[in-house]
């Protein structure tokens, strides 16, 4: 009875431990106003480490989120905690005159963070990211309608290294055009927690940011990557983005989806005269 007992305590105090895990780790440097940087799903802060060595004048927090980039998982639902966890770090770091950088995923955190936070957020810079992707992937398929548990996410799951590498080959040349860096975003897809991925992405299907637009007081800048749809990929942001107030549009007609390493020169331009502004 008495191992029983030490058992159930053992167990209680690390589902206790589990349930207060952070989310978010944040590598913080410089000094200045702040700038929080939020990389899309599976990639880890260090994406915007070229970025923020072009800003020494300002002070970076980029963020890394539970199961990618070494950072231990949490239990699901996973989104959620993210944006819980983002909120707090503002309020409790007291980050005032914030500007929010987002790629993807990241660019909806940064639209939920300027909703709950106007009187912290003061720019907001938005990479290629669609409010409701369920929307334009899936059409008339309801949020309801994506579980955790199915025959395509338990083929994830059980996938192997071969399977999985070929897997990414094809999804990381789809989003990046250099070689290299589709390299580097690949090995860091490879690293991150199986379940994460699989699990957290449909909590990423299931999200749909355009209730929260019209609550937005901070100006939106909006970079949408030109390959390979072109102008057309404006007019889908344009109908998404409909309901959001302050916004400006400006297409990276070179660019995949991480318009931050097809034209890093391009994209510092954009992101130092939002700041200037």
């Amino acid at each position: 009875m008495k191992k029983i007992l030490f058992l159930l305590i053992v167990l209680t105090g690390f589902q206790s431990i589990l349930m207060a895990q952070s989310a978010i780790s944040v590598n913080t440097s410089g000094q200045g106003d702040p700038i929080l940087f939020l990389p899309g799903f599976a990639t880890p802060g260090e994406v915007w480490e070229p970025v923020i060595a072009q800003l020494p004048d300002y002070q970076s927090h980029a963020v890394t989120y539970a199961g990618f980039g070494g950072i231990a998982p949490v239990e699901m639902p996973w989104y959620n905690k993210l944006k819980t966890d983002l909120i707090e770090y503002v309020k409790n770091k007291q980050l005032k005159k914030l500007t929010i950088v987002g790629h993807s995923m990241g660019g909806n955190l940064a639209l939920d963070l300027a909703s709950s936070l106007p009187e912290n957020v003061v720019k907001v810079l938005v990479v290629d990211a669609l409010p409701c992707m369920r929307e334009v992937m899936m059409p008339g398929v309801p949020a309801e309608a994506l579980a955790y548990e199915s025959p395509y996410n338990e083929q994830l799951l059980a996938m192997d290294e071969t399977a999985q590498s070929s897997y990414l080959d094809q999804m990381t040349k789809n989003m990046i055009s250099n070689p290299q860096d589709q390299l580097q975003v690949k090995s860091w897809m490879m690293a991150a927690d199986r379940k994460t991925f699989v699990y957290g992405y449909v909590d990423l299907l299931k999200l749909d940011s355009r209730p929260i637009l019209s609550s937005i007081k901070a100006p939106v800048l909006l970079l949408v990557a030109g390959q390979p749809y072109g102008t057309d990929a404006i007019e889908t942001m344009k109908k998404q983005y409909e309901q959001l107030p302050n916004k400006r549009f400006v297409l990276a007609k070179d660019s995949r989806h991480y318009v931050m390493l097809d034209q890093p020169e391009w994209f510092n331009q954009q992101l130092k005269a939002l700041l200037s502004q």
